[in-house]
């Protein structure tokens, strides 16, 4: 067999004294690096989700808004694992099967979140109900000229973002078993290899719930303003968005053969999938740490807090915080809102987001100066939760 060729040696650090030579991301400090962003990204995070946890006092919002810092976690410990597991012997592929099966779940998470900033589908048909699309190019509706918001538009965001959350875990099903009988291969693009089918779902999949997430917020983005939805939408859409393009990019590189198949010290060879795929996670280990800075900051508790403060109800114990956080790992309401979605019978009702502490008559209206959580009354505490009820609505208003 021909030696290794010189230009491989970019990628290593060399150890001449033993005539071996070490790939970077196989050495103590890689490993060292990324666990210290992994790890100052899980303190952040898990204290700010115990936050939100000690003061889970708008449910409904909150059980999302935990959803979404969660990602930080899940990116950052599947990633640090991965690179941790990197070798001959694919392990990484289970671990981001694990991460992007995550990735389907933000998104919907996000989407309901705005809705129940909103007060629910009866609520935001009542405001664009009629209006029309306006094109623009940016934001992908310039074929949609002339057309009126519907209730059939809110039902293409929903359903975008689920079938998302269904395509993934198949996908990652998929892989996980072509991998295990040898027909997957990171960056194989053969017509042959699963990989080339795997990413051409995957990408269609992504690219749709994205686009039902961006013309929902260009649809609602003044309803939205109270909420302070740029840097809340730019963050959730830079975590799903890096990790996604990054792959495509190294991809791309790695069949322009920039990135090669190289040996490491133990003997194994690392294909030039798996290299990529080890760029890519320790990558993520270092941009978890600034998402979960830019999450504390777009998902603040003070509003929540300040609700607890002028309750009555004592500080949550934390059998109320290990209960909220069960509540909030539950996915019966995402089953409950795809079978809602997809039914065929969703043009007769729509959903209508109402809280039990509101008396008869009291409707829960968003204020540009106040946060909905804190302008709905002060008769919540820890006791009061958010409910969804179906609204039944003449299908000729729809």
């Amino acid at each position: 067999m021909p030696a290794v060729p010189t230009r491989l040696q970019m990628d290593r650090v060399g150890n001449s004294s033993q005539g071996t030579s070490q790939l970077f991301l196989t050495t103590a400090l890689a490993r060292g690096i990324s666990g210290i962003f992994v790890w100052t990204a899980l303190v952040l995070t898990c204290h700010q989700i115990y936050l939100h946890l000690r003061s889970y006092t708008v449910p409904s919002e909150q059980r999302y808004i935990i959803r979404l810092l969660l990602v930080v976690p899940v990116y950052a410990l599947s990633s640090w694992l991965s690179l941790l597991l990197l070798g001959g012997h694919q392990y990484h592929v289970y671990l981001d099967s694990l991460r992007d099966c995550y990735e389907a779940f933000v998104i919907y998470s996000f989407l309901s979140l705005c809705f129940q900033y909103l007060g629910g589908e009866s609520t935001i048909m009542a405001e664009i109900r009629g209006k029309p699309v306006r094109s623009s190019c940016l934001y992908g509706t310039c074929c949609l000229r002339g057309v009126a918001y519907s209730i059939g538009f809110l039902r293409f965001c929903k359903q975008a973002t689920l079938q998302f959350c269904v395509v993934k875990p198949v996908m990652a099903l998929v892989t996980i078993t072509l991998q295990a009988v040898g027909k997957y291969h990171d960056g194989d693009f053969n017509i042959h290899s699963g990989y080339l089918y795997v990413t051409l779902t995957y990408n269609v999949s992504v690219s749709l719930a994205l686009y039902a997430l961006l013309l929902f917020y260009f649809a609602t983005r003044e309803l939205l303003q109270p909420f302070e939805p740029v840097l809340k939408f730019l963050t959730i859409k830079a975590v799903v968005f890096l990790s996604f393009w990054q792959g495509v990019l190294l991809a791309i590189l790695e069949r322009c053969g920039v990135i090669p198949e190289v040996q490491v010290l133990d003997g194994s060879r690392l294909g030039a999938g798996t290299l990529a795929a080890g760029y890519q996670n320790f990558t993520i280990c270092i941009e978890m740490l600034f998402a979960s800075i830019a999450l504390r900051y777009a998902f603040t508790c003070q509003v929540y807090s300040e609700k607890e403060d002028n309750s009555p109800a004592p500080t949550a114990p934390m059998q109320s915080i290990s209960s909220g956080l069960k509540e909030t790992m539950s996915p019966q309401d995402i089953v409950q809102d795809a079978i809602h979605n997809f039914s065929p019978a969703y043009q007769h009702y729509t959903q209508q987001a109402t809280q039990e502490a509101l008396g008869p008559g009291q409707v829960r209206h968003p204020s540009p100066s106040t946060h909905p959580s804190v302008a709905s009354g002060s008769g919540g505490g820890r006791k009061s939760h958010n409910t969804e009820k179906r609204m039944l609505i003449p299908s000729e208003e729809l």
